[in-house]
């Protein structure tokens, strides 16, 4: 059912990959220019992606396997993400152009976050399900 705990974590989750990256920043360049996600392709694809598995994940609540494997991609895509940030801020070689860090960056951090959260929910439903049909 779409009204378990889970939906609404992966709801949120997807707020977190589809919605605030347009209002938050990811940086701030030394000019004083603001850089959002759709300055680069690469964080443009994968937070469509992330934001595309949450979105199949929370429409597929009959099947509980299918969602948990979902958002365990879903986590993987954000760690990748997350990666590519820490990468971009801090081990370019020679001078970074990066002067602050916006809060756009730690979005993958929370998504990740909701994500376990969902995929501990989705364990709970299917331990349950397993309970009452060994009762049968």
């Amino acid at each position: 059912m779409i009204q378990r705990i889970q939906s609404v974590y992966l709801f949120f989750a997807f707020l977190m990959s589809a919605v605030l990256p347009f209002v938050f920043h990811l940086w701030k360049l030394e000019n004083g220019q603001l850089f959002y996600f759709m300055e680069s392709i690469s964080y443009t694809i994968l937070l469509g992606l992330s934001s595309t598995l949450a979105i199949l994940s929370l429409l597929t609540y009959k099947k509980r396997q299918q969602q948990f494997v979902m958002n365990r991609l879903n986590m993987i895509l954000n760690l990748i993400l997350l990666g590519l940030f820490v990468y971009r801020t801090l081990n370019l070689p020679g001078e970074t152009p990066v002067s602050e860090k916006g809060i756009g960056m730690f979005l993958p951090i929370l998504s990740i976050l909701l994500l376990v959260l969902a995929n501990r929910a989705i364990k709970k439903d299917e331990d349950l399900v397993k309970s009452v049909d060994r009762l049968r």
